[in-house]
């Protein structure tokens, strides 16, 4: 690892908790809101990163660009309405994502014409970058999290809209989605489908 490397690694870590940290967050959060005590009861409900961060996930985030948080357990038994429950609660992650998106965009429009133009200090360009990161990562954690695939918050997003655990092959997804996940993955299947996305959405927002 060079030092250009190292130096963007430190200039993505706050995106990549920020991220983490408030994707999780927004799933407790509306749990909680639903009436389900299971978040609150293990300290989920809360903006801590340390609360959130898979450490598995949180390395793969840096190393390959996309990773995952610590599953927020949930007990839809306590929902009024347990489908609608589980879509609100599944969409929350990459909702949150999103906006987070919008937000730190704004900045990064505001700061670019005065980092592109001639003498621009390091400490601008850096807080610039640090920004732009923080907005990709937020895209990829989205994009990457509503892939239909178990355990990502894509695969319980289409299983409320369709009711697909009324079919006997959902279980068996659903049992062997990890495998498949990591199939996914190491055949670059999971870059393929982001890495097109994340580019339009930034020429988007950038």
């Amino acid at each position: 690892m060079n030092v250009d490397s190292i130096i963007t690694t430190l200039l993505m870590l706050p995106g990549i908790i920020i991220a983490l940290s408030f994707h999780e967050f927004a799933h407790a959060w509306v749990s909680d809101k639903l009436g389900d005590p299971t978040p609150r009861r293990q300290g989920r409900v809360t903006l801590n990163p340390m609360a959130h961060i898979d450490w598995i996930g949180f390395l793969t985030l840096v190393l390959v660009h996309f990773g995952w948080g610590k599953p927020v357990q949930i007990d839809p038994s306590y929902y009024k309405n347990r489908r609608s429950g589980e879509f609100l609660v599944g969409i929350a992650g990459v909702t949150m994502n999103l906006i987070l998106a919008v937000i730190f965009s704004i900045p990064a429009r505001l700061l670019a014409p005065a980092v592109y133009t001639a003498g621009a200090s390091e400490l601008m360009t850096n807080i610039y970058l640090m920004i732009v990161y923080t907005v990709s990562i937020n895209l990829v954690l989205m994009i990457f999290n509503l892939i239909p695939c178990p355990p990502l918050d894509g695969w319980g997003i289409v299983t409320q809209i369709f009711r697909l655990d009324r079919y006997r092959w959902w279980y068996k997804v659903y049992q062997y989605g990890t495998w498949i996940l990591l199939i996914l993955i190491f055949s670059r299947a999971t870059s393929m489908i982001i890495s097109p996305l994340v580019t339009a959405l930034m020429r988007i927002l950038l």
